[in-house]
């Protein structure tokens, strides 16, 4: 057998097994195919594709056959807002309500405001200056301004001013709510826009403890409380707090509480 022959062998013998091998691989793809649910393809067309897991799920092929297989609210994905939810409610034949927009809101006011107890010196984060002692500042329950929710927020929507508070920026931010999960002292929370009255402080210290920390700390003076005519504010356990159910935000608890603590807010 000459050298040509060999080699003719050889590629006829590898052609073969390449064929052989190429069709069991086909028949097995059509035997173990796993078939999906159409519907699934359809709403994972319309979500943006963010996979940032702020609907609760793995991302959004995850969130997609949630709402197909085990009923998770079609509305569920913050990014898309309510123009997608509106998308997937056709495709599911159901139909979705608009609700109330709602975005981060800052539940501290101290910042500059309030003291440090000793100077920070490594990583800026807020979870790693709360390991020692509690965080630097003064008051325990406050933002450590480290910057933690702005490096959490995928959209650019959050920034550290110069008050060593965090800002949100509407124009930019889709209530995804990763700054807040990320918070480790939860100073973030959601709030409504027509919700105009807020009291920014978590302090639950004694007033006496507060005014030596912070000069715009509630300090449980309850004159909000007495001024409300509506009943809308009660003082527990040493912080003022509002029933947005009740409050018409006509401004009374802002111009009378003496730490300037609660903030009336425009809608805009």
């Amino acid at each position: 057998m000459n050298l040509t022959t060999l080699l003719i062998q050889s590629v006829a013998i590898l052609g073969g097994l390449g064929l052989a091998v190429g069709i069991m691989l086909i028949v097995a793809s059509r035997k173990f195919k796993v078939e999906t649910n159409p519907l699934i393809d359809e709403i994972l067309s319309v979500l943006p594709g963010a996979n940032c897991g702020a609907c609760g799920y793995a991302g959004c092929s995850d969130f997609a056959q949630k709402v197909v297989s085990e009923n998770a609210p079609i509305n569920g994905c913050p990014v898309g807002g309510f123009d997608v939810a509106k998308q997937i409610g056709g495709i599911m034949g159901q139909e979705v309500a608009e609700g109330e927009k709602e975005y981060p809101f800052v539940l501290c006011n101290g910042g500059v405001n309030c003291i440090d107890r000793f100077e920070y010196v490594g990583i800026e984060d807020c979870k790693a200056v709360m390991m020692l002692s509690d965080g630097e500042k003064g008051c325990n329950f406050g933002c450590m301004g480290r910057g933690t929710c702005v490096r959490a927020c995928p959209f650019g929507a959050m920034s550290i001013g110069e008050d060593k508070l965090p800002h949100v920026n509407k124009n930019l931010c889709t209530s995804c709510g990763l700054c807040i999960s990320a918070c480790p002292n939860d100073i973030l929370a959601f709030a409504k826009e027509s919700e105009k009255v807020h009291v920014k402080c978590r302090s639950h210290d004694k007033g006496k403890d507060v005014k030596a920390v912070c000069t715009v700390g509630c300090i449980a003076c309850k004159i909000c409380e007495k001024n409300c005519p509506v009943q809308a504010i009660t003082v527990t356990d040493f912080l003022a707090e509002i029933d947005q159910s009740k409050c018409t935000a006509c401004g009374i608890c802002v111009e009378k509480c003496p730490q300037h603590t609660i903030e009336l807010r425009s809608v805009a």
